[in-house]
């Protein structure tokens, strides 16, 4: 059988993972800190006897857009975000240590610090953060939390982990939609990350972008599809001369 089946078949299957990257990107434009995943595929030739006329489309390392989210000010005193390419600590729910940009926290009813998503904050040396029960809190541009109860002055009960990523170990997306480190070791505190105070990180998806991205791998994979039909009636047609020959 002629390989153009098979590479139709692989040409399909590119554009069936990039809807469905494209797909999961749009359901998350109004996730905050969303980072964009992106699907990159290569052509690579198919070898063998006679000219190379066949290629077979593979997938490569594939990433996410780092390009910042739209701020979106909401004035709320526990929501910010960071400036630069600072992420925010968090224990993720199989205990490891994570990376976030949504930065809208919330005291849970356990005094423990956490995202509007349940998860537990960090502080700058990788440990819980616990606000004193009735505490009133104020988050600082350098990230340091002071919390004031009733007439007591206020006192620090620490700072939030903004780290920054290296080339030598850049971020990767879990299959729990937060980032780790390449190397799976946490990042180190950067004591010169900056927030600005009630502003949050919207979703970095273009909608309009993101869309028209999947008409395109509609029409990409009705191309390939349509290429296995020629295949096979190319086939049916080889077949059918070589009995009449016989």
């Amino acid at each position: 059988m002629d390989r153009l089946i098979y590479t139709a078949m692989t040409g399909a299957k590119a554009s069936e993972n990039r809807q469905a990257v494209l797909a999961n990107n749009l359901a998350n434009v109004s996730t905050n800190g969303f980072r964009a995943e992106l699907s990159t595929y290569r052509s690579v030739p198919v070898r063998g006897d006679g000219a190379t006329t066949r290629v077979m489309a593979l997938e490569t390392t594939s990433g996410f857009s780092d390009r910042p989210g739209a701020p979106q000010r909401t004035g709320r005193a526990m929501d910010a975000m960071t400036t630069g390419n600072a992420w925010f600590g968090v224990q993720a729910t199989d205990g490891t240590e994570a990376y976030t940009r949504n930065g809208s926290f919330e005291v849970a009813s356990d005094g423990t610090l956490k995202t509007n998503t349940g998860l537990t904050v960090l502080n700058d040396s990788g440990s819980p953060i616990t606000v004193p029960t009735g505490a009133e809190v104020t988050l600082g541009s350098d990230g340091t939390l002071t919390a004031k109860v009733g007439k007591q002055p206020p006192s620090s009960i620490g700072r939030l982990k903004l780290a920054t990523p290296t080339a030598d170990d850049p971020l990767k997306r879990g299959t729990d939609g937060l980032f780790r480190t390449t190397s799976g070791d946490p990042m180190t505190n950067d004591a010169t990350a900056r927030l600005q105070l009630g502003v949050i990180e919207g979703s970095n998806v273009n909608a309009i972008e993101t869309m028209v991205g999947m008409i395109q791998a509609a029409r990409q994979f009705d191309t390939q599809t349509r290429l296995m039909t020629t295949a096979e009636a190319n086939d049916r047609s080889a077949a059918q001369l070589l009995s009449v020959q016989g």
